[in-house]
């Protein structure tokens, strides 16, 4: 794909997320999971179509700022990550009043969008370039981006996040002590990535984005042809394979790994392309709806937006 000027490749970079978010949180049924067929009470199927709206502008200016680098107009430490997350949360909250919708795909796709910038620059894309690019964003964060991810998820006030061990982002002392001992962003979510699968892509390279949630969505879309399958049984795949860490935050590993195990039996009874399966899926997606969503696998949701978003960069058209 051929791009004749840097707006142009920042607004294409933008457009894939956008597209990314909208295809995934439009598959259904997703168990367990706001889709187009089922709402919270409190946050609805609308609230994330009026966040994809408020995200364009932040993952351009985060394309933007690959191109940058690219260029060698700043370094890769000068990329401010942390307040591309932060302006991205605070222009979603201004959007919608269903509270938080994207924190952790927001978190997910600001490297993705500086990474695609970088090597779009250059007139190239692979998944290959792509990785190892997000690699150097990721590595290059700051104290000050860990600061400003700390005010973003005061912004979003996500549920169950419970207290972490060192530096725990509810404590206002958590800030000072990250300035004080120069505590970059990737080594916070190295702390954080033994209880939080999307701290752990980000300080792993993404290995559940790359090496298990794209190679099956793009085996499921040869299959089935049909995109809502694809997603729904990546969501389903990706599940049955990584205990949901936002599930084990509010009740458990335990619980969280039946929640697995539940996954696996639907996509074993064929999922959305059998009457079994798609009975099993309607099933599951109503037991995990409990009112107080300590059963929603939120996290897997945002791993599966960070795999359609790759894919779309790499040329998948819906």
């Amino acid at each position: 794909m051929k791009f004749h000027t840097s707006t142009k490749i920042a607004e294409h970079v933008s457009g894939c997320l956008q597209l990314a978010i909208l295809l995934e949180v439009s598959a259904y049924p997703k168990p367990g999971n706001i889709h187009r067929t089922a709402d919270f009470q409190e946050t609805k199927y609308e609230h994330f179509l009026a966040s994809a709206v408020a995200v364009a502008p932040h993952f351009k200016f985060a394309a933007e700022q690959g191109i940058s680098v690219s260029a060698g107009k700043i370094s890769p430490h000068e990329i401010e990550i942390g307040n591309t997350i932060k302006n991205t949360v605070m222009n979603v909250s201004a959007w919608q009043s269903g509270g938080n919708t994207l924190l952790g795909s927001i978190i997910l796709l600001s490297p993705i969008a500086v990474a695609a910038g970088m090597i779009l620059a250059d007139r190239s894309f692979s998944l290959v370039k792509l990785r190892k690019k997000m690699k150097v964003v990721v590595e290059s964060s700051t104290p000050m981006d860990a600061v400003a991810v700390y005010d973003a998820i005061k912004t979003a006030k996500p549920s169950g996040l419970g207290k972490a061990p060192k530096l725990d982002v509810t404590d206002s002392a958590s800030r000072q002590k990250i300035l004080e001992d120069k505590v970059t962003l990737f080594e916070v979510f190295k702390i954080a990535s033994g209880y939080d699968s999307i701290a752990s892509e980000w300080v792993n390279n993404f290995p559940v984005t790359f090496d298990l949630g794209y190679p099956y969505f793009a085996q499921q879309l040869d299959e089935t042809k049909d995109v809502n399958t694809a997603t729904v049984h990546t969501f389903l795949r990706i599940l049955s394979e990584v205990p949901d860490t936002l599930i084990a935050r509010k009740v458990g590993l335990t619980k969280a790994k039946e929640v697995s195990a539940q996954a696996k039996q639907v996509l074993k009874a064929g999922g959305l392309a059998t009457s079994s399966g798609r009975h099993s899926l309607w099933k599951l997606d109503e037991k995990l709806k409990d009112p107080l969503h300590q059963l929603n696998p939120g996290t897997t949701a945002d791993i599966t937006a960070a795999v359609l978003a790759i894919s779309i960069l790499n040329g998948y058209k819906p």
